[in-house]
């Protein structure tokens, strides 16, 4: 098998899977693709790639999800995530990606075990809308560094104990303005120049049909279900980017 064969196969791979794990919890996308995608790919190639691929699901998967979008609650989001992304961005370019996706990778898997053992001591009441700001920056700053931008709201509106179709339509929302904010200051540095068109290509058609599937077995959701579906899928990412990580930096 050739290189470019084996590679253009493995993005879409990584496509397919990360698609259908978005379409079901409105955010994953990134973090999945780039645990498949860092086996192949240097981190400035799969980063525009995961952002590309994940405004594509988001614009796919409001065929099915439509409701529960209390834009109140969402602009403080967004607000937080325009002042991180840049700082994302940047450290894309000047940073160890790999440390910094260690470190992400280890919050992913305490939380996502916090999330299942600790569950029940109650939800998070102060804070407001700076808070809802702050994890909103968060976001923006790992969206700018590889499209990674869901995760923090998506553990912050669950800490919050907001019912499922909140946090979904609130994931979804900030997803597509942090993405499309994103996407822009990549074509501004010069960041998707590293990227090949082939590549947004295949991403593309191999993610769409997954995506949809992912959000029809999300109305089949309980409540319970959902929470426990986004933790699997957060530590399942926070996994493979620790050992993917970890790979790299002891080479």
């Amino acid at each position: 098998m050739s290189p470019a064969l084996a590679s253009a196969l493995i993005v879409a791979a990584g496509a397919a899977v990360a698609g259908f794990a978005q379409g079901m919890t409105g955010f994953a996308f990134a973090s999945v693709a780039l645990s498949i995608w860092a086996w192949a790919l240097p981190p400035q190639t799969a980063a525009p790639l995961a952002v590309f691929g994940a405004l594509t699901g988001q614009f796919a998967s409001l065929v099915s999800f439509r409701g529960g979008f209390e834009w109140p609650r969402i602009l403080p989001f967004v607000a937080g995530g325009v002042v991180g992304a840049p700082i994302g961005v940047f450290l894309l370019h000047n940073a160890n990606t790999q440390g910094f996706r260690l470190a992400i990778g280890v919050l992913l898997i305490a939380y996502c075990l916090f999330g299942f053992f600790f569950r029940d001591l109650g939800h998070v009441k102060r804070g407001g809308r700076s808070l809802d700001a702050l994890f909103g920056g968060i976001g923006g700053l790992l969206g700018g560094l590889g499209g990674m931008a869901g995760f923090a709201p998506a553990m912050w509106t669950q800490l919050r104990g907001w019912k499922r179709d909140l946090r979904r339509a609130t994931m979804q929302a900030y997803n597509i303005a942090m993405h499309c904010l994103t996407i822009s200051l990549y074509a501004r540095t010069g960041t998707l120049t590293h990227a090949d068109l082939s590549q947004f290509l295949i991403v593309a058609p191999a993610m769409l049909i997954p995506s949809w599937l992912g959000a029809r077995v999300y109305t089949r959701f309980s409540e319970q279900a959902f929470t426990r579906a986004v933790l699997i899928g957060l530590g399942g990412s926070g996994a493979a980017l620790v050992f993917n990580a970890a790979r790299a930096l002891l080479g």
